[in-house]
């Protein structure tokens, strides 16, 4: 069950940052499985309890990420991560589809809905259902407009790929999104209502979610953009 962060969990992501190196990290694995994996894992099974139970007709599927980078893509870096992170992929959304993720780096945290790798293809089939149904997508634009601390991100195209109007046109002109909340290290992610806030705010973005799944069902991105 998950009781919440530490301080000491931001300080071991700092630290690794500047000692990342085998040697170190096993000296500290210890406080690696205490301050970090052991409570990370916790939240994203406690998270998932908690969202099946807002939303339990829908099913989804849970990666969590491991400490370690993969060794054939180092490109000068340590072998080690500075966060760790977890996604929801629901039911029938396709790789590099739409998902929900979690986010924890040595001094924030993230958590949000979004492509989370995204294709050309994915973001050219999320245009068209936007377009085909702009009135549709517009109320799922402002009801979730109001949720405190989330914004919208995503690199934004040079010359917009069209003037849906002033509502729309983040979302449509966009080349990924991603839609979540930011925040510094504080009291919620050191206690155990933080699974149950994720949880809570995700289940509100769940029609926005489907709507995603739905756009990009039956899309094949191009070879060269796959893993």
């Amino acid at each position: 069950m998950f009781s919440g962060f530490s301080k000491e969990t931001g300080e071991f992501l700092w630290e690794l940052a500047f000692n990342n190196e085998r040697p170190w990290f096993q000296a500290h694995k210890e406080t690696f499985e205490r301050v970090l994996n052991e409570p990370f894992k916790a939240l994203a099974h406690d998270a998932y309890e908690e969202l099946s139970a807002l939303v339990p007709e829908e099913d989804f599927s849970v990666h969590v990420s491991r400490i370690y980078r993969d060794a054939r893509r180092l490109f000068g870096r340590g072998p080690y991560k500075d966060h760790l992170w977890f996604t929801f992929t629901p039911a029938g959304s396709a790789d590099y589809g739409p998902a929900f993720w979690f986010q924890i780096g040595a001094s924030d945290y993230s958590y949000g809905l979004g492509f989370w790798a995204p294709t050309s293809a994915y973001m050219e089939a999320f245009r068209r259902a936007v377009a085909a149904n702009p009135a549709a997508f517009e109320r799922l634009v402002k009801e979730i407009a109001p949720m405190k601390g989330f914004a919208l991100h995503g690199e934004e195209f040079r010359r917009p790929k069209g003037d849906l109007g002033e509502i729309l046109n983040p979302w449509y002109n966009r080349k990924y999104l991603d839609f979540g909340a930011e925040r510094d290290h504080d009291a919620l992610l050191f206690s155990s209502e933080l699974p149950r806030r994720i949880a809570a705010d995700w289940a509100r973005l769940m029609p926005m979610c489907r709507f995603m799944v739905g756009a990009v069902q039956g899309v094949t991105p191009p070879k060269a953009e796959k893993r």
